[in-house]
């Protein structure tokens, strides 16, 4: 009875948070926003139950344990009302919404400066392969988003080969912290995953580093055994890509298609059993995981925000159980999501070194539906190589790919979408 019970506290906690929250929570931050009046007032924050903090690695910073990306973010009320609830870590790039992600936090602290010191900023140098570049990155950042420092600079953004991260690289980072400009370093990965992270954790000088983990990545025994090095060394880790939806899901999700495959049923109805949605349970899955300081998840919206709010502030454990459940899906539908073993497809096609790329510029557009970014970054890719791509043989990669993944059938969708 007792179990029962809670389910139903469980559920109704959810459905208010998610329904009337959006009522009165963001009506009346609305409101705030729209005035010129930056504070808010002790009895309005009461109104905001606080997002549980985290210690982030050995820096002993407290950061909120759900972070706001905001990759697809220009929304002050959205900035604000992430605050009210407690989430001090941001994280953005140089890159983001064409830059303008980086100055709607500077246009928010342009109005309201005293909100800098409740904020943990994280930005990173955008395209940067020398330090030149990571240097002029940081300048621009500190400039768009009108403050003196960056709390945490991820100098490289999207590691690739641990090779990166160089005594050059190093030198700067202590430069810039003694400049008072960064107070912590570190850098993102959503490729080789656990061979950044292995090699990181021998170095000494990285601080925090964001890496894409969830309940796909985290069956990995290799991710396993790199995310435990990094544990002990003290390097605070974010989790980044946690939703993970498969290729085949999302389209369905995107088409108002009903869902259709057993295997995304069982997973939505267990879930829905337990008082969660599929993305709450996703989140909860990861945060399980008390080696990570935090889930960072891009809100761009009201409804996203709350319901993301709800899946942290309800203390409800995922049972064995349900873990399992996400592990048999993970295998069932292993071969709809790339989980980044570009050294694999790199060895399989040493003269197409793109491939992994190519099938996260087709995530963008699929999964996140940032269509716009996902065209600009194939359009990177060498026109000599994009010529290539429907003429090029993927059998051998194909069949070493852990995933299973169609990588042929990919590149051609690929194509069609982004050239």
């Amino acid at each position: 009875m007792k179990g029962k019970q809670n389910k139903i506290n469980r559920r109704n906690f959810l459905k208010t948070i998610g329904a009337a929250g959006l009522a009165s929570v963001f009506a009346s931050a609305k409101a705030k926003a729209d005035s010129n009046e930056p504070n808010v007032s002790e009895a309005q924050e009461a109104e905001f139950p606080q997002v549980p903090r985290r210690k982030l690695g050995k820096t002993g910073v407290d950061v909120s344990c759900l972070s706001l990306g905001t990759n697809r973010l220009d929304n002050q009320i959205i900035l604000r009302n992430a605050l009210r609830w407690g989430v001090n870590y941001w994280d953005t790039a140089n890159s983001y919404v064409g830059g303008n992600s980086e100055r709607e936090i500077g246009k928010l602290l342009s109005k309201s400066p005293e909100l800098r010191k409740q904020l943990f900023l994280v930005t990173k140098a955008s395209g940067a392969r020398t330090v030149t570049d990571v240097e002029e990155r940081l300048q621009s950042s500190l400039k768009k988003m009108n403050t003196e420092y960056i709390d945490l600079y991820y100098g490289v953004h999207g590691l690739s080969d641990p090779a990166r991260l160089t005594d050059e690289l190093k030198q700067w980072a202590e430069s810039a912290k003694k400049r008072n400009l960064i107070r912590f370093f570190g850098f993102s990965t959503h490729k080789n995953m656990p061979q950044n992270l292995t090699a990181a954790a021998k170095l000494g000088w990285i601080d925090a580093i964001m890496t894409t983990y969830n309940f796909r990545v985290m069956q990995d025994p290799e991710m396993a055994s790199a995310v435990e090095a990094c544990h002990k060394a003290g390097i605070g880790l974010i989790a980044m890509k946690v939703i993970a939806l498969s290729i085949q899901l999302r389209r369905q999700m995107e088409a108002g298609q009903k869902i259709d495959t057993e295997e995304d049923k069982k997973l939505i109805r267990h879930f829905l059993q337990q008082g969660f949605t599929e993305e709450q349970a996703k989140i909860k899955a990861v945060l399980q995981d008390e080696r990570f300081s935090s889930a960072c998840v891009g809100m761009n919206s009201a409804a996203l925000l709350t319901s993301n709010m709800a899946a942290v502030l309800d203390k409800t454990k995922l049972s064995q159980d349900d873990m399992a459940v996400f592990a048999e899906y993970a295998a069932a539908t292993c071969s709809g999501y790339c989980t980044g073993c570009t050294h694999i497809c790199d060895s399989a096609l040493p003269h197409m070194p793109y491939v992994s790329d190519i099938m996260r510029y087709l995530m963008y557009y699929n999964s996140y539906g940032d269509k716009d970014k996902a065209r600009q970054l194939f359009a990177q890719i060498p026109l000599k190589v994009r010529n290539k791509l429907l003429i090029t043989d993927y059998s051998t990669a194909e069949a070493r790919c852990p995933q299973h993944m169609p990588i042929g059938k990919l590149v051609a969708e690929a194509l069609g979408k982004l050239a």
